[in-house]
């Protein structure tokens, strides 16, 4: 057994665990003090202003005392870590946001030592798993779950930092991301500042943003996907949609200009199923990844034309990998990658501003009501011809048109569906200048078409000229099929008024399998959740067994004649 002077010398952990009932006496009341230090894992200032807002006692970097008797405030503990009572009654889901509990974080929290007077080490440990299991649960304290049990989370990704005329186009490995086997039911996405704050489209363009499953090698760092070597590498896996595009076009998610106003939500009784460890190959982890593509337009010479890439803009005749562009090639991503610069006007000061792609995810556990849905993204610019490859080369570009055909510019493609499938869900990806896309069965029907809308003003969501959302689909479950073997026809419709470059024509759909049976009643986030209160009960009466454990010992030990470790 420890002297009190080794326990002392010992006690340099970011984390202690004391019993002190010495001021105040069992039979009143029991004071334990859970110590933290909080400057290793508090959030930087952003997310504490974007994706929470904390009580006033919550104020970095202040000294924070939580107490659940006011004379326990007055007991004198004084240091750099912050002092939170022990008794869960009074620890809510907002008590613990403040500090950003990960994985990681929770297990270096239980690697350290812990420390406690007059009670067993053993007890304190088990006392420290029960408060950061309260914490803890559903990976982080900013998950809100409805009546329902949906749940919902807000992240921020990477910090992005731009200067006018500034191109960021990065990939951003390992993002946060809901944990477990679950179902997916809506993915949204804004660019917002420092302060939270949405930013127009009229001073950072957001061209595309997408979220890409992957499988990382298990132990293997600093893992990066490498374009030449294709989506399966030795330690780095693309784990893509169900299709069509052969190459590129591998996420799950994924919008631009349009994101704040285009509803993502999948309806019940489906869901997109991730997280299920019996399809991670063996030796991998799921993980996911962001490519952001941002255009600073601020002070721009012609801020369209930033937006639409155009190569004389950018000044730029090579490709990001120092090859040659085509002679014809007017605009597009080979000129706007990541680190060219638009042209600005003349005597611009050039003015940093750091921004976050805001993304919320909203899923339920899975189960087994839930029917999985199959992503599937078409491109209009695929050259598939029934026997080849769908070389999908997302982008081109639009000519000046001529009055007689209306000023319109179409273009189609065809492609052959690999399943029996049931239409859940659709929406078109279009650029400024784009009219309306459609997805047409062989018999001619139309299975689903999906239009721009256009901003009127000067709001973030409502930026004249910019396409601020796509009209999406929802038919009735089960009443649009689509069979196996059928041919489609894409058909992406633009303005030919003025010229446009780099422009494309996506279209995304989630489909179920037709042999399914399909409950139209079954609502998969009904399911029973055990209340946080019982948990703040539970881990109370744990307090309680331990306070009468900690008497009884210590009875024990004056009734014997046991040496009592000092302070």
């Amino acid at each position: 057994m420890k002297s009190r002077a080794s326990v002392a010398k010992d006690a340099k952990s970011d984390i202690s665990f004391n019993f002190d009932n010495d001021a105040y006496p069992l039979s009143n009341s029991l004071l334990v003090h859970l110590s933290i230090n909080i400057d290793k894992y508090r959030q930087p200032t952003h997310p504490q202003t974007l994706l929470t807002k904390p009580r006033t006692f919550f104020n970095y970097p202040q000294q924070i005392n939580s107490c659940f008797y006011s004379p326990f405030c007055n007991n004198g503990v004084n240091s750099a870590t912050t002092h939170l009572l022990f008794f869960f009654v009074s620890v809510t889901r907002k008590d613990c946001q403040v500090l950003k509990f990960t994985s990681n974080t929770l297990l270096d929290i239980l690697s350290l030592r812990v420390n406690m007077l007059l009670a067993t080490q053993s007890l304190a440990f088990l006392l420290v798993i029960v408060v950061f299991a309260v914490c803890y649960q559903e990976s982080e304290a900013r998950v809100t779950i409805d009546e329902n049990g949906l749940k919902t989370m807000v992240y921020l990704s990477p910090k992005i930092t731009q200067h006018p005329g500034s191109v960021s186009n990065k990939f951003y490995y390992d993002i946060e991301f809901p944990k477990g086997h679950i179902a997916i039911k809506s993915f949204n996405a804004e660019v917002v500042d420092e302060a939270g704050d949405p930013v127009s489209l009229q001073e950072t363009y957001l061209h595309h943003w997408v979220a890409v499953r992957y499988y990382h090698r298990t132990g293997v760092k600093n893992i990066k996907y490498n374009v030449n070597l294709g989506f399966h590498q030795l330690d780095f896996i693309i784990a893509g949609n169900d299709g069509i595009c052969d190459y590129g076009l591998p996420q799950f998610f994924g919008l631009g200009s349009e994101t704040r106003k285009t509803s993502t939500d999948v309806p019940d009784p489906y869901g997109i199923e991730v997280g299920n460890q019996l399809k991670v190959p063996a030796g991998y982890e799921e993980r996911w990844m962001f490519n952001i593509h941002a255009i600073d337009t601020r002070g721009a010479v012609d801020a369209m034309g930033c937006t639409e890439c155009r190569c004389d803009l950018y000044n730029v005749t090579e490709d990001e990998y120092g090859r040659p562009l085509k002679p014809n090639y007017a605009g597009g991503l080979h000129c706007c990658y990541d680190g060219t610069q638009c042209k600005v006007k003349n005597g611009l000061e050039s003015v940093e501003r750091d921004y976050y792609l805001k993304y919320t995810v909203t899923w339920v556990d899975w189960s087994e009501s839930i029917i999985p849905v199959k992503v599937f993204i078409f491109d209009v610019t695929d050259t598939w011809q029934h026997t080849g490859i769908h070389d999908c080369l997302v982008e081109y570009d639009i000519e000046n048109g001529v009055a007689t055909s209306g000023f319109t510019n179409t273009r189609k493609s065809s492609l052959t569906f690999p399943i029996d499938s049931d239409l859940v869900y659709g929406v078109a990806h279009q650029h400024s200048g784009g009219i309306g896309s459609a997805l047409y069965g062989e018999d001619g029907r139309v299975i689903c078409s999906s239009k721009p809308i256009y901003g009127k003003g000067n709001d973030a969501g409502d930026e004249a000229g910019y396409i601020v959302g796509m009209t999406t689909c929802y038919p009735k479950p089960g009443s649009m099929k689509i069979a196996k073997g059928e041919t489609l026809t894409l058909e992406c419709n633009y303005s030919s008024e003025k010229s446009h470059t780099g422009v494309m024509g996506l279209f995304y759909i989630l489909v179920a399998d037709s042999s399914l049976t399909l409950n139209e009643h079954v609502k998969i986030h009904e399911e029973s959740k055990v209340p946080i209160l019982f948990w703040g009960v539970a881990a109370f009466g744990l307090a309680v067994c331990a306070a009468v454990l900690v008497a009884y010992q210590r009875r024990m030990q004056n009734e014997y004649g046991y040496l009592s470790i000092a302070t």
